[in-house]
């Protein structure tokens, strides 16, 4: 006996493959034919939140940066795959869910991201981590707003702090905002750090930090201090 779900699940798949006749797609992830994300890519998608430190940050993590994961959030950032992002929000959820089931004050918590420079913004015509907030299923405040530097990807330790040193300010005053703040990749935590002091700065609280997934270090933790 069909069940609903997995007649659900047949039918998803007869209608992806009519929709890919009309309009041809690769897998954000691997290239595969057919499918914005395919099976394989989805299941390494799958949600594994996990703590993640950095000096002077703790935040969660919904994926770690690494293989088919990291092929899909760069298709989604720079290559303009808008479609992946359903298939990755479900991580960045999960981040959420676990940065806001640890002790925190009650009260209201506001979605705070941490955006994209108007530069690149214009370059790719939609800011990916808002873009993904919603597809979470959330609203993110207008808090921050990013100055211009230098793209992160490809920089050192010591390069990533300069360059996230002070690039961030907060668009109003904050006080008495608390905020979960959302990024989409966690590297050395430069730039959360740098953004979490300017929502202080403003007088608001940064109550916890959701990432969509983490870098792995090459190195351990405790040399990034040096």
């Amino acid at each position: 006996m069909t069940t609903t779900g997995s007649a659900a699940g047949v039918l998803r798949e007869a209608l992806l493959d009519a929709l890919a006749l009309v309009l041809p797609v690769a897998c954000a992830g691997c290239g595969a034919p057919d499918r914005s994300v395919c099976g394989a890519c989805r299941a390494a998608l799958e949600p594994a939140a996990a703590p993640v430190e950095r000096p002077g940050i703790r935040a969660w993590a919904g994926l770690s940066y690494a293989g088919a994961a990291a092929r899909a959030i760069r298709s989604f950032k720079d290559d303009g795959r808008t479609d992946a992002a359903p298939a990755l929000a479900p991580a960045l959820r999960a981040a959420l869910a676990a940065a806001c089931a640890e002790p925190v004050r009650p009260g209201r918590l506001e979605v705070a991201v941490v955006p994209s420079t108007a530069a690149a913004r214009r370059a790719r015509g939609y800011d990916p981590v808002r873009l993904l907030v919603r597809h979470a299923g959330f609203r993110s405040a207008n808090v921050l707003r990013a100055l211009d530097r230098a793209d992160q990807a490809g920089l050192g330790r010591a390069e990533r702090r300069a360059n996230a040193a002070r690039s961030l300010t907060a668009v109003r005053p904050l006080s008495g905002g608390r905020f979960v703040l959302v990024d989409d990749v966690v590297t050395t935590g430069s730039t959360l750090a740098d953004a979490v002091r300017a929502i202080r700065s403003a007088g608001g609280d940064v109550a916890a930090i959701a990432v969509l997934a983490q870098t792995p270090l090459r190195v351990p933790e405790h040399h990034l201090n040096g």
